[in-house]
């Protein structure tokens, strides 16, 4: 029986950081095309560019941020699981700037058109 816990526990271990990378590749994905798009706006004076590049952002850290708290799932030591903690708090305070940025250019662009 334990030796059947412990090949559960590997497993899982293998799933949860494939998973975590999927995630983060995903992030990287976002981020990459967001900055891309971005660029070819900043090109043509796009007045959409710093919230397209905003919603960009916010939606990559999403996804980071779930990687980081399905990585949670694998932790070990206590000192591990505080620098996830603090990565997660971080990562949702730059969320949170985000969201609000985005906030604050709608109703800019809305007052211009």
């Amino acid at each position: 029986m334990s030796a059947f816990l412990h090949n559960i526990e590997l497993y899982l271990t293998y799933i949860v950081e494939f998973c975590t990378i999927l995630l983060e590749l995903f992030g990287v994905i976002v981020l990459v095309f967001t900055a891309v798009k971005c660029f070819i706006q900043w090109i043509r004076r796009d007045s959409k560019l710093r919230l397209d590049l905003a919603q960009g952002i916010a939606l990559s850290l999403e996804f980071k941020m779930g990687s980081e708290v399905l990585r949670t799932v694998v932790v070990r030591e206590w000192a591990e699981l505080g620098i996830l903690g603090a990565v997660i708090v971080l990562r949702g305070l730059l969320t949170f700037l985000i969201h609000w940025e985005i906030k604050h250019e709608e109703e800019a662009l809305e007052k211009q058109n």
